[in-house]
């Protein structure tokens, strides 16, 4: 297994890593970071989500630089990303951090684009992330990092900062959603 293909393999690792400390908190301490309380559990879930962005950015670099991309890459690569963002912004929603329904429109637009995809892989296309699809998935780590940091450094001037990105990453996210469903309208409806 090459770099690139095991930077996208601990991503999806830190996933199961994430639910435990949400759902276990056996570090219960509480810290005060900039004027806020944190329990540790919490600080460790940003860093391990920050490691796995992390991770999402190197693998492809690394990928494309060393021309090490790999069939294993192109098909779990977006599947981490999509694995790690989407479970965030579940506890999130679980927790009463976003609302339910962000949470349920970036996962609908997921869904359908995975289906879109496989449908084009089925017809031997390959259709990759296009660049309002790479803006959804930066707003949407930002806003993660912001809700985690329960919205340091924008809540000292009372602007919900997090929860504006998260409006802004689910709007870029059906709009990317309707942008695959144009670009693939031939295969969606060839047989109609």
């Amino acid at each position: 297994m090459n770099l690139p293909n095991k930077l996208t393999t601990i991503r999806i690792l830190l996933i199961p890593v994430i639910l435990f400390l949400f759902f276990v908190p056996i570090f219960n301490q509480s810290l005060t970071f900039l004027g806020q309380a944190f329990t540790v559990n919490e600080l460790v879930i940003l860093l391990l989500f920050i490691i796995g962005s992390i991770t999402d950015f190197l693998d492809g670099q690394i990928a494309r630089r060393n021309n090490l991309i790999t069939t294993f890459g192109k098909f779990m690569d977006p599947i981490a990303d999509k694995l790690l963002v989407n479970t965030m912004f579940l506890l999130f929603a679980v927790d009463g951090r976003i609302h339910p329904i962000f949470f349920i429109l970036m996962l609908f637009r997921d869904t359908f684009v995975d289906g879109i995809r496989m449908l084009a892989a089925s017809k031997g296309e390959v259709i990759t992330a296009g660049n309002l699809g790479k803006l959804k998935t930066v707003l949407q780590m930002i806003a993660i990092i912001l809700i985690s940091l329960k919205n340091i450094p924008f809540n000292s001037i009372s602007i919900p900062m997090d929860q504006i990105l998260v409006v802004a990453a689910t709007t870029i996210s059906l709009i990317s959603g309707f942008q695959y469903i144009y670009n693939a309208k031939h295969l969606i409806f060839e047989s109609m």
